[in-house]
């Protein structure tokens, strides 16, 4: 409860902070809205499998998944305030009768709040930037073994950040932070128990400073094809200097008409404070062996059902 507790102290203390700094270049803000751009979209794929009498072999299989994203910014003068919710679920579930399992493909919530203040009257690229970044999952994950390996807030991550932003309209921004801390939390019992996710074992929590590095790029690469790319780099201060967490998310979307799409995500992370006991040796298989860091790596692949609404993004 108290992890709980300090997540929304320090998430209200930062959006109170942006929105201070936000009026505080005058009360003569209209009561309107035309300083705002919001909008949205919202993706539903599903895939099946059937087999009958199948030589090859094979398992029935039945897949859906689920993905959000919203976003509302704010720009007036030399302010900027820009907003993102971004959240998705996967279901697949593989077999029949007894045998049959049901797992989660995908799971992600994430949310994003960035203030900015640009350096100079004029016309320019380079703000002054303040970010607040948090993410964890809906619900909890298992390995092969059904044993919990993941829930809710275990594990959930908060970075809180200051620093500068150099972007160039809607379609690339780097920002730079040397003064960022890095919370993670785990609420599981059990997992926090074994020192899950780079806590101490028993510890719910964990704080880092550091420096951190967000690239983002999104533009229509060519006619209804659009391509967005964000890459996350953070390095400790005080612990392993120089050892780089990296978050790296590609995402491709082809749009097929005003409702049908496909859409290809990748997503590769490494985290130096993640210890995976998992590895294939010289002859393919998986084996138990030494806790280490290693590079995670995911792809989803979906054609379906997309809806856009509210102000587009170029």
């Amino acid at each position: 409860m108290k992890n709980y507790l300090m997540i929304l102290v320090i998430v209200s203390l930062s959006l109170s902070t942006v929105i201070t700094n936000a009026n505080a270049q005058g009360t003569d803000v209209p009561s309107d809205t035309s300083y705002w751009t919001k909008g949205g979209t919202g993706t539903v794929t599903f895939s099946s499998v059937s087999l009958t009498n199948w030589a090859a072999g094979g398992a029935n299989s039945v897949a859906l998944n689920g993905f959000l994203d919203l976003y509302s910014n704010y720009a007036k003068d030399r302010n900027t305030w820009d907003n993102s919710l971004s959240l998705g679920y996967g279901l697949l579930r593989q077999g029949e009768g007894s045998e049959a399992r049901t797992r989660k493909s995908d799971d992600k919530i994430n949310f994003t709040t960035k203030y900015g203040y640009k350096l100079s009257k004029e016309d320019g690229n380079w703000y002054f930037s303040a970010l607040l970044d948090f993410r964890t999952q809906f619900a909890e994950g298992v390995d092969d073994n059904d044993d919990v390996i993941s829930d809710l807030f275990a594990p959930a991550y908060l970075l809180v950040a200051t620093g500068v932003d150099y972007k160039v309209k809607d379609v690339f921004s780097a920002n730079f932070a040397p003064v960022t801390g890095k919370f993670t939390f785990v609420a599981n019992d059990s997992l926090s128990n074994v020192g899950a996710f780079g806590v101490d074992p028993g510890k719910k929590s964990r704080a880092e400073l550091g420096a951190f590095l967000k690239l983002n790029f999104q533009k229509e690469i060519v006619t209804n094809v659009k391509y967005q790319t964000k890459l996350e780099l953070f390095t400790n201060y005080i612990e392993n200097f120089g050892n780089i967490d990296v978050n790296w998310e590609n995402l491709l979307l082809l749009k097929v008409n005003k409702y049908l799409s496909a859409n290809f995500f990748t997503q590769l992370l490494y985290d130096d404070d993640i210890a995976i006991g998992a590895d294939d040796n010289n002859n393919g298989e998986i084996e138990a062996t030494e806790f280490k860091p290693r590079i995670q790596f995911k792809t989803v692949f979906g054609v379906g059902l997309t809806y856009n609404f509210g102000a587009s993004k170029k």
